[in-house]
């Protein structure tokens, strides 16, 4: 590799690592803006809104670097960013912060889907297999960062420098891109299917807001689903008659929606050890929130080791068997999960979560180049914007879906021991002392009713792995 590539190369990770790092330290000091704002009912809205807001502008973000090349848009989505993060540095209320943190989102959109559009350009087969398994690393480290810069900031300014600081990292990356990244010219005269967004962006916001919201307002929920369907429908007919939809609806064939298909599914599986994982340690187990993060580190190195080898496996295996090798490993390291006992000692679970990053990189960047190779050179944004688009949607159902779990089945163990008056809150607010024990295992039967559906979405993501079109380099 190049030094020049290199250098593209650390400057993506450095993006990318922005958009994960946020992420972890905005979590991390949500009770320090709660109390400094004074504001606790719009907590969610600081999530859900960047969240939206990046969702919304994955797929146009994809179709504007095909129009106007990927260097461009990077930079304008890193130059959103960057403001989005000075206006939340700068919020003096809530309301201005959730605001302001859906400039934010707007500006996240472009990192990841230009990122691996430009890597789908530049580097070799070979090549991404390094990069973007370095990207893996990137969002491990990220998560173990996150909460110890941010704590140190937080302790020593304030939590408006957790924003502050992306203000270095982003004019380091537009610098480094601005001068390295040369890209075919665009379209001359892009034509710019402005309805298409507007009908796209009106789709993904209310199915998501719909996911959000279904379970505390099923009433409004379900206007929002009508309202997707809607939107959905008449979005099809516009994509079917414009000279440059933002879809192009030949992207949406079968091998995509199988690609797209098993991408959900194993994004859907990633979500839920990022977000539970951790939970069972510090909340079942009773450790910290930096040694929950060095014990989930493994799976970051086995997806980076993996990820070198895997351009070598390309070129000797088809993809599809690939895919199903990583997802035979994603089901049994799901089910070691499912064996730990309440008093599994930490280092088995360290010793478990290491063979997931086999699985997540077999699956994920297998079918990552396969998206990046499926089709020309301009048509490649708009096709890795789905893939990302994927992702998010995976994400979003995968937390809401599983939060619900967690609560219904965490509600059927109390009440199955007449713990009349007790809920989970109490075992997080250490309020019913007498009761901890019951309450640590009612969260490990809940917890292990997720375990248990990830070992069903990884056994639907092998069967539908035997139906992964064949890896095919396509012409720049």
């Amino acid at each position: 590799m190049s030094k020049t590539k290199q250098k593209i190369a650390f400057a993506i990770l450095i993006a990318i690592f922005l958009s994960a790092f946020e992420g972890v330290v905005v979590s991390t000091a949500a009770p320090v803006i709660v109390k400094s704002l004074h504001n606790f009912e719009m907590i969610s809205w600081i999530f859900s809104l960047y969240l939206l807001a990046s969702a919304v502008s994955t797929p146009i973000y994809g179709k504007l670097a095909d129009l106007y090349g990927r260097k461009r848009m990077f930079i304008i989505g890193i130059l959103i960013f960057l403001v989005g993060s000075i206006l939340c540095g700068l919020a003096q209320s809530m309301l201005q912060l959730v605001l302001f943190r859906a400039v934010q989102g707007m500006g996240a959109g472009a990192i990841l889907t230009i990122g691996f559009t430009i890597i789908g350009d530049i580097f070799t087969l070979e090549e991404r297999s390094i990069v973007q398994g370095g990207i893996s690393t990137v969002w491990g480290v990220a998560g173990l960062i996150g909460p110890l810069l941010g704590g140190f900031l937080i302790d020593n300014l304030s939590w408006h420098w957790i924003f502050f600081v992306n203000i270095p990292l982003c004019i380091f990356c537009i610098y480094i891109l601005s001068r390295y990244v040369h890209e075919q010219k665009p379209t001359k005269h892009p034509k710019i299917d402005y309805l298409g967004a507007l009908l796209l962006s009106i789709a993904i916001g209310s199915f998501l807001y719909g996911v959000m919201t279904i379970s505390g307002d099923f009433v409004l929920g379900m206007i929002l689903f009508i309202i997707t369907t809607i939107s959905g429908i008449i979005f099809y007919l516009q994509e079917t008659k414009t000279p440059e939809p933002i879809v192009p609806l030949f992207i949406l064939n079968r091998s995509s929606l199988v690609v797209n298909a098993v991408t959900f599914g194993v994004s859907f599986i990633l979500i839920a050890n990022s977000v539970y994982l951790p939970l069972h340690i510090q909340s079942i187990m009773g450790y910290s929130a930096t040694v929950a993060g060095l014990s989930l580190i493994g799976t970051s190195a086995a997806w980076f080791l993996s990820s070198v080898s895997l351009a070598r496996l390309m070129k000797k295996f088809e993809a599809k068997y690939i895919v199903m090798c990583a997802c035979a490993i994603l089901i049994f390291s799901c089910c070691l999960i499912n064996s730990l006992h309440i008093d599994s000692p930490l280092w088995q679970m360290a010793i478990y979560v290491f063979f997931f990053g086999f699985g997540f990189s077999g699956t994920l960047n297998t079918l990552t180049f396969i998206v990046q190779d499926s089709v020309s050179y301009d048509k490649r944004g708009a096709a890795v914007g789905i893939n990302m688009l994927t992702r998010t949607l995976a994400q979003t159902i995968g937390v809401t879906v599983l939060g619900a779990v967690i609560n219904v089945y965490a509600d059927i163990f109390i009440s199955e021991h007449n713990l009349s008056g007790i809920t989970m809150q109490n075992f997080y607010d250490n309020t019913a002392p007498m009761y901890y024990e019951l309450l640590r295992e009612a969260l490990f039967f809940a917890l292990n009713h997720v375990y248990l559906i990830n070992i069903a979405a990884a056994a639907v993501c092998f069967v539908l792995a035997y139906f992964v079109p064949k890896y095919q380099q396509q012409n720049q």
